[in-house]
């Protein structure tokens, strides 16, 4: 297993995405979020796991409430990252966000507060200055930036005149848009990418297929249409014979395959412990230079049908206010 080291940290390459904690989207229950997640963390601390990745809109708090709750008494094991929703970023709105979410994790600092997406109309120098006043304070130790292009990350990280460790994006044999300019620079630069979704959502799990497509929230996007479920067949096998070379599963092959690149942690999210040790384990499998040169072709081969989608103004408007509800909840 390699380490991923970069700006003065040192991360097991396989971290835990907790969107699904409590969100009732995931269609997961009750008794997920009150004995399995706790458990899931737990498990994967256990395991070396150390990066755990929530955000104030998971579950509108829910999520960094479970997490908090499953860290009581282990908080030094993890390096514990939430987002900021940025309908505001400024300092004063950020202050009061970031403290709400440290209570809710039951902590006094986060190791890593990122803002969840760019605001296009708040200035880059406010930002700079809010991610500024919140290291300053102690209550963060390090931030980063989530969904962010380039040229944003390098603004961002001027105006502050400080690192801005990380940008977390999706990342995935089906999306390798970050290997364009993302990923290069933090390689040079002594930053990390998170990459999110490292399993498209299940989707190079190997589960699905034209006849088997799943419920829920992944039935309504545009990668597990059947078209697209058929398209995404000749990579899925050669997920299967790599995975069957080493004992393991098509999404641990998935996820090796990430990590293998350099400055790169990735964040599964788990439906069961089992799950999440297997995503552990990921981080020893070793692929060969013919195996990863494989898997790259069969992603680059990959062509998926992608239809536009464009959120009204009112529907963004309606997701902010569930935030801000579901927080002040």
């Amino acid at each position: 297993m390699r380490p991923v080291e970069a700006g003065g940290v040192r991360l097991f390459p396989v971290g835990l995405g907790t969107w699904q904690f409590g969100a009732g989207e995931w269609g997961y229950g009750t008794a997920y979020a009150e004995e399995v997640a706790p458990r899931i963390v737990e498990r994967s601390l256990e395991l070396g796991v150390d990066l755990v990745d929530t955000a104030e809109i998971y579950a509108y708090g829910r999520s960094e409430r479970i997490v908090g709750a499953a860290l009581a008494g282990r908080r030094d094991e993890a390096f514990l990252a939430t987002k900021l929703f940025p309908v505001l970023p400024v300092a004063p709105v950020a202050g009061w966000r970031c403290r709400g979410s440290l209570r809710r994790l039951g902590t006094d600092h986060v190791d890593l507060y990122q803002l969840h997406w760019p605001n296009p109309v708040v200035p880059a120098r406010r930002v700079a200055d809010a991610l500024g006043r919140l290291l300053g304070s102690g209550l963060t130790r390090h931030v980063g930036v989530s969904n962010y292009p380039l040229a944003k990350w390098q603004e961002l990280e001027r105006l502050l005149g400080h690192p801005v460790l990380s940008n977390q994006v999706r990342y995935s044999l089906v999306d390798r848009r970050p290997e364009a300019e993302l990923l290069p620079w933090a390689q040079a630069n002594d930053r990390v990418v998170i990459a999110y979704s490292p399993l498209a959502q299940g989707l190079l799990s190997g589960r699905y297929g034209p006849q088997r497509r799943p419920r829920g929230l992944r039935a309504r996007t545009a990668a597990f249409r059947p078209e697209n479920l058929r398209r995404v067949g000749p990579l899925l096998d050669v997920l299967r014979d790599v995975a069957d070379a080493h004992h393991a599963t098509p999404a641990q092959i998935a996820l090796a395959w990430l990590v293998h690149r350099p400055n790169v942690v990735v964040i599964p999210g788990a439906s069961s412990v089992e799950q999440a040790e297997q995503n552990a384990a990921s981080a020893d499998i070793e692929l060969s230079a013919a195996e990863d040169e494989a898997l790259t072709a069969a992603s680059d081969a990959y062509r998926p049908v992608r239809p536009a989608i464009v959120a009204s103004a009112q529907t963004m408007r309606r997701r902010v206010r569930r935030v801000r509800d579901g927080l002040r909840a």
